[in-house]
């Protein structure tokens, strides 16, 4: 008992510190990615807060199995470092009772994450993509980015050099305006500003010390230089009705929904496939089907007006047999897009449980535990985990593998090594060398380990 209550103490305490390390490193990355769009814009302070808040929920998804890695390394790696594993195999204690309590934790760990997954993950996205709608709406120049084409605006695309704090003032813009057919407009500027009209119907954009170059289907070209100018253009995309809209995507559903839409596409699909059946059978099915061959009439001339019909019925049925495929298609890669989200809730928190398998043994053959060391291999080991979930997410998406292979290839593969390098280093007591990860490790924390281990 005694020792299960210190080998708990020694994960607890470290997955706690890797937790808000690791959140503190992903609020911080956070903040630098968003720091130019949202702070010095005239942002209210609480909508950047609420926005930090929202986006905690995703951090969680990451930070949690990623602390257990760190906390298992260093756990693991500091009883092997101070030979505490040595004295507990003399003790005739197996190594196994020591990965009872961490296995506990571990589970709990999964069914909390399963259930942040589809009960709060899902909201919280849906009110980040909200705000961020909202913030977009009361200042639709935050939406665009210091010499990046901003082409949401149906018909434009808008350039700036710079933006002034206020996220209103645009110095040297650029402006292609596609919106009449058969008429292209380019205007350039020194100043300008984008702002909505009274009753928000329209875009406002005002131009100062500038020229506009028309130019016409008929090769007429015009050039204009003005003081002043304003364009009016549509504001649809940044309507208030987006931020209520109740439609969710598949990264702001739970898993009863996203079942139920991929079983309404499944059944959706099915219809299609009779339909294909009975296209690609068409001489069994006559004219109920709608592809049957067209008899020849007695006031057909020769078989040139039957050989036209015939020629028209076939272009029919080919063109319907393409649109159908095409749907088909299309349902298919969102069947998968909802099969993979419901696979993802389940594999990123089965993580957890794959990063104690994998990290005991690695903690203790590398014996060290220092931060450093557990940080340097956990990062090591999550970037592949992580890279073999992108990759197989997009192979399901695309239908080359199934849902379930891409979303869970990663956790058998690192589940799998990690039980095969436990029963060696139970057997075998191995120490691996892992000293090439020494170049990661910050020289505070390998100088702090150096001293441990000397003393």
């Amino acid at each position: 008992m005694i020792l299960s209550l210190y080998i708990a103490r020694k994960f607890f305490i470290p997955f706690i510190f890797s937790v808000f390390s690791l959140f503190s490193i992903f609020i911080l990355q956070f903040l630098m990615r968003f720091s130019e769009q949202l702070i010095g814009k005239g942002i209210d302070t609480i909508l950047i807060v609420q926005l930090i808040v929202y986006n905690l929920a995703w951090m969680m998804v990451l930070v949690v199995p990623m602390s257990v890695l760190v906390a298992t390394l260093m756990a693991f790696g500091g009883l092997a470092q101070n030979n505490e594993i040595t004295a507990i195999r003399a003790a005739g204690i197996s190594l196994y009772k020591l990965t009872v309590i961490p296995f506990f934790m571990a589970a709990g760990l999964v069914w909390f994450l399963i259930y942040f997954n589809n009960e709060v993950l899902p909201d919280a996205n849906h009110k980040t993509k909200n705000l961020m709608w909202e913030i977009t709406a009361t200042r639709p120049a935050l939406s665009i980015v210091p010499n990046v084409f901003m082409t949401d605006i149906t018909g434009y695309a808008i350039l700036a050099e710079k933006i002034t704090q206020d996220s209103n003032k645009l110095l040297n813009v650029k402006i292609y305006d596609n919106s009449r057919n058969g008429v292209v407009n380019i205007l350039t500027a020194k100043r300008g500003d984008l702002n909505f009209n009274e009753d928000r119907s329209k875009l406002l954009m005002n131009l100062y010390d500038g020229e506009i170059h028309e130019q016409g289907n008929d090769n007429y070209y015009r050039r204009m230089k003005f003081s002043k100018h304003q364009l009016l253009m549509n504001s649809e995309q940044f309507s208030l009705k987006k931020i209520t809209d109740e439609y969710r995507s598949d990264r702001e559903l739970g898993i009863e929904e996203l079942n139920l839409r991929a079983d309404s596409l499944r059944k959706v699909f099915e219809e299609h496939v009779l339909i294909m059946k009975r296209l690609a059978l068409p001489f069994f099915y006559g004219d109920s089907a709608g592809a049957s061959i067209p008899a020849m009439n007695s006031g057909d001339t020769g078989s040139e007006q039957w050989a036209m019909r015939l020629e028209g019925r076939v272009q029919q049925q080919i063109n319907t047999i393409e649109t159908t495929l095409a749907a088909q298609e299309y349902l298919i890669s969102q069947i998968y897009a909802y099969r993979v989200e419901v696979d993802k809730k389940y594999s990123i928190p089965a993580a957890c449980v794959v990063f104690l398998i994998l990290g005991i043994p690695l903690g203790m053959m590398t014996r060290r535990g220092g931060f450093g060391a557990a940080a340097s291999i956990s990062l090591f080991f999550f970037l592949l985990y992580w890279s073999f979930l992108i990759g197989g997410e997009k192979l399901a998406d695309r239908g080359m593998v199934s849902p379930f292979i891409g979303m869970w290839a990663a956790n058998f593969i690192l589940a799998a090594s990690g039980a095969y390098l436990f029963f060696r280093s139970v057997r075998d007591n191995t120490m691996i060398d892992l000293s090439f990860l020494q170049k990661f490790i910050p020289k505070k924390f390998r100088k702090e380990e150096e001293h441990v281990q000397d003393s």
